[in-house]
């Protein structure tokens, strides 16, 4: 059992009893009838070698709640993108499989481009936010929910409480991130989040202080996590970046398009294991280098909108700063880990430190060089306004390419 604190300026829903997913699934069940659900899968076809991706699809079989489940499938042949539907033959709820190399996705990506809307390259940013058209263009989802495909030891209930709180009639949220404990193989994992995330926000904290989009960053237990809901008018207002920034660069947006009071985060999870990034010390273009720049510059472009730029001075500073939040970070852990019984590599984790204070300078350059950076995908009440076919467009990729 959780704790019950309520940190920051969102809600909090802990995981308190035992409720019973048979009972969560029968309310679900009744408020689809007013509140109906859609849920994005986003995939590369390699997920579907493992077996993280077959225990999910067995799972999701039971959730006939639903009334819609999407699922984007790219870096993949017409063969292998045949095979990977092939997993979800069978389903009760209507199924859309979207093959991201299918002619006709490239074809309305090019014409968005023609007209000046900024789509972004491949990555899992532009993949959600095709599906979400998707969804949108169909009419017939109030809730939009998300999340990965590679989570070692889901449940469904895990989705069920990740939409619970949007769905309930009496309750008033528009926006859900669900949140979880990192452990497994008797260690702590979440590095990014643990030792890069937090510890920079509170850093830029102490640098400006009496931020509330800091404040409402810091309230999240888990902000970089994959899975999030929302309902379907937010999703038409939100814009999307197709990096590694999506969840930092989403928050952002639900922190400009609704209220704090309507953004709550949910405990969905007991545990939660899912594939491990390479630290990737040497390449800023792999693993959690990578991750971490890309998140970094997000979410120093997120703040300069909000009218708090960051400048060079405070760069230098920042650094320094990070560091001893970082540190004083380790050392939480390192006591939460001995009194766990958990085991702690304490070089490795001062390692990552030092790999993601190099993230920070990296981003920090880039920024500087040029603070707006790769526009933003738009949201999609502009792409329908621009595109007077596109819904008709999004509805064809339903249909067997």
């Amino acid at each position: 059992m959780s704790d019950f604190f309520q940190p920051g300026i969102i809600s909090t829903i802990h995981r308190l009893g035992n409720r019973k997913l048979e009972d969560m699934e029968r309310d679900l069940a009744a408020f689809s009838r007013t509140s109906p659900v859609g849920l994005v899968l986003p995939a590369l076809y390699r997920e579907f070698q493992h077996p993280a991706m077959q225990r999910i699809v067995d799972e999701l079989r039971g959730a006939t709640w639903l009334k819609r489940i999407v699922v984007a499938i790219g870096r993949c042949s017409h063969e292998e993108y045949r095979h990977a539907r092939s997993f979800f033959d069978g389903y009760e709820v209507p199924v859309t499989s979207i093959w991201m190399e299918d002619p006709r996705v490239e074809g309305l990506l090019r014409d968005m481009h023609n007209l000046e809307l900024t789509v972004g390259g491949p990555g899992k940013g532009q993949t959600c936010w095709l599906c979400f058209g998707y969804l949108l263009s169909q009419g017939d989802t109030a809730i939009i929910a998300l999340h990965d495909c590679d989570i070692r030891d889901y449940q469904r209930d895990l989705l069920a409480r990740l939409v619970y709180p949007l769905a309930h009639p009496t309750l008033s949220f528009e926006f859900c991130k669900g949140y979880y404990a990192r452990v497994s193989d008797n260690k702590l994992h979440g590095r990014v989040t643990r030792l890069f995330f937090t510890p920079l926000i509170r850093a830029i904290m102490d640098l400006t202080p009496e931020n509330n989009y800091l404040r409402f960053l810091d309230s999240f237990r888990y902000a970089l996590s994959g899975e999030f809901a929302m309902h379907a008018d937010l999703a038409r207002v939100n814009r999307i970046p197709s990096d590694w920034g999506l969840e930092v660069g989403t928050l952002a947006e639900v922190y400009r398009n609704a209220s704090s009071s309507r953004v709550c985060q949910v405990d969905i999870s007991e545990n939660y294991e899912h594939k491990h990034q390479e630290l990737s010390p040497e390449d800023a273009s792999r693993g959690l280098r990578r991750m971490t720049v890309d998140i970094a510059k997000s979410l120093f472009r997120s703040l300069a909108q909000g009218g708090h730029v960051l400048t060079a001075d405070h760069f230098r500073t920042l650094e320094v700063f990070y560091i001893r939040f970082a540190q004083d970070t380790i050392r939480r852990f390192y006591a939460d880990a001995i009194v766990n019984g958990l085991d702690f590599d304490q070089h490795q984790e001062d390692t990552a430190v030092q790999v993601f204070a190099n993230s920070i300078r990296e981003a920090a350059n880039d920024y500087l060089a040029d603070p707006r950076g790769a526009p933003q995908i738009p949201n999609w009440n502009r792409v329908f306004s621009a595109m007077s076919d596109v819904q008709d467009r999004l509805r064809e990729l339903a249909n067997e390419p």
